[in-house]
């Protein structure tokens, strides 16, 4: 394999398969996922996509690479995993790519807040909403153990029942409270079939566990514990997105709704809203993703009574365990 050059001049190896910064610190997850989530690869064309695939898998076989320098790998790195999934190397649909992830939910989030009054709009956008959730979860689906359309469609049909009942639900309970209370409801709902949906969606793992391994990789076995822990992680980082884009601006739409500008332009209110709730997922999407680390850990006296005594049998001695999270 070439060494690439970095920004001195000087040979350097590029380890493209694990991130660029550092994933032990928050601030390295962050900047990692500021890179994966960039809306702006979506603008990339099919030829820039290629290229990109072209030089990652032969820099990863080894074969010489001239003229590259060590910001140009990871760029084409960061090319590739925006669009290709990591087990099929199959490109993926363009709406279920994590660059997608901002627009799609920033004109999803802000018609849903805007448009919540009336009950069609309420499960016309829940259902939008929840529609475009179950294409994520196809998109970024496992290729060594893919979910079943069957199961797709049951975390599908719960979310989104799910979702509009709540929404409806509270819509009926808040109509007495004052304006602001009710531009939260759509927060509570996306919550809520949060806390349905993901469990839903990996209640395999919570039945049969995640595998755990030591920290230099040694596998240990499959814990439902240590998935218990990945799925709270991951619905907590998806709630947490939630929370700038459907908690700010409805601070701010319900006071500007009193204003002489919205009184007189109330079409405007829908694409105020909709930038308002863009601006706060191009943050909020990366800080939360890098809440959790990826390869994240548990303390080994809670692991399984089972798997522990498999680890005495085998004299491997840690204070703590690691698993893969999830997305």
């Amino acid at each position: 394999m070439d060494a690439a050059k970095d920004s001195d001049g000087n040979q350097t190896i590029v380890d493209l398969s694990k991130p660029k910064w550092p994933q032990d610190t928050y601030a390295g997850r962050a900047k990692h996922f500021f890179t994966v989530t960039n809306p702006l690869n979506l603008l990339l064309s099919s030829k820039d996509l290629d290229e990109a695939k072209d030089i990652v898998l032969r820099y990863s076989r080894g074969e010489s690479l001239t003229g590259l320098t060590e910001d140009d790998l990871w760029r084409a790195k960061y090319r590739y995993d925006s669009a290709f999934h990591p087990d099929t190397k199959e490109k993926m649909f363009l709406i279920g790519r994590m660059s997608a992830q901002v627009p799609m939910n920033m004109t999803i989030t802000g018609c849903m807040m805007t448009f919540y009054r009336t009950t069609p709009a309420v499960i016309f956008w829940q259902w939008i909403n929840q529609s475009f959730n179950a294409i994520v979860n196809y998109t970024n689906r496992s290729g060594d153990a893919p979910l079943s359309d069957k199961e797709l469609m049951l975390s599908y049909g719960a979310a989104t029942t799910g979702a509009v009942g709540t929404a409806l639900l509270l819509n009926q309970t808040v109509k007495k409270l004052p304006a602001l209370v009710g531009r939260l409801v759509p927060f509570c709902a996306v919550a809520a079939a949060n806390c349905i949906n993901i469990p839903l969606m990996r209640r395999n793992e919570l039945k049969d566990g995640i595998l755990v391994t030591t920290e230099d990789g040694t596998e240990i076995g499959k814990s439902p514990k240590a998935a218990k822990n990945a799925i709270t992680q991951v619905t907590l980082s998806r709630i947490g997105m939630a929370v700038p884009g459907m908690v700010i601006p409805p601070i701010f739409m319900n006071k500007w709704a009193k204003g002489r500008f919205l009184q007189k332009y109330p079409g405007m209110s829908a694409p105020i809203q909709v930038g308002m709730v863009g601006l706060c997922l191009v943050f909020a999407t990366p800080l939360c993703c890098a809440l959790f680390p990826q390869k994240s850990s548990m303390a080994t006296a809670s692991l399984e009574e089972d798997l522990q005594a498999q680890m005495k049998s085998k004299g491997v001695s840690c204070d703590r365990v690691y698993f893969n999270k999830g997305l």
